[in-house]
């Protein structure tokens, strides 16, 4: 008499449209909403770019929450999430430079690291995964944090420039973290690539 189990079945894979993905997409579609509505006249203009921004960030964080507590991983929501994320703050540092509120060269040196990291990771993709750190999360929020300030029209609220120099020093912040972070992803890169050899197929 056979006393072998029988084999576990797969863990069934969380469907392509779930709830994560969704919001997801929507943070892709809110990009072109937000540059049309940052390039209309009028304050109240700018403030529905910034309430579309910050919602936009909001559905970065919930859908995140949402596809681990509800197992809704899955490899197009691995992709699409970051593509979005650097997306939306990519379109708001460049649009932020062509209106004169924020220095070009940050915003270059910002979107170079961001997209130089992700090229990276699928670089060394064959040798593992590079999870993101601590030092990553606190710069996303510094960089929502600092286009955020510089987004609402600063002019219509007293103590101006006291505002102008919050965002100045928020974005200070936000640029040596994400150069900082960028610098020990390249190292990491480096240990993993060379600690490990390719993964098996």
């Amino acid at each position: 008499m056979s006393t072998q189990e029988p084999a576990a079945s797969p863990a069934p894979q969380a469907p392509l449209w779930n709830l994560a993905n969704v919001l997801t997409m929507s943070r892709l579609v809110m990009v072109p909403l937000f540059v049309w509505f940052m390039f209309l006249d009028g304050s109240w203009w700018r403030f529905a770019a910034f309430g579309v921004f910050v919602l936009a960030a909001i559905t970065d964080r919930i859908d995140g929450e949402i596809a681990r507590r509800r197992n809704l991983v899955t490899d197009f929501g691995k992709i699409a999430d970051p593509i979005a994320d650097k997306a939306l703050t990519g379109a708001a540092l460049v649009v932020l430079s062509l209106q004169g509120d924020l220095w070009w060269w940050v915003t270059i040196a910002i979107l170079a690291r961001e997209w130089g990291i992700t090229a990276l990771r699928f670089a060394v993709l064959r040798y593992g995964v590079m999870p993101a750190s601590q030092g990553g999360k606190l710069k996303t929020v510094l960089q929502i944090v600092a286009i955020s300030i510089y987004l609402f029209p600063l002019h219509l609220l007293p103590f101006t420039v006291v505002f102008t120099w919050a965002a100045h020093l928020v974005m200070a912040a936000a640029l040596a973290v994400t150069l900082w972070t960028g610098i020990v992803y390249v190292f990491d890169a480096v240990r993993l690539a060379r600690s490990r050899g390719p993964a098996e197929s």
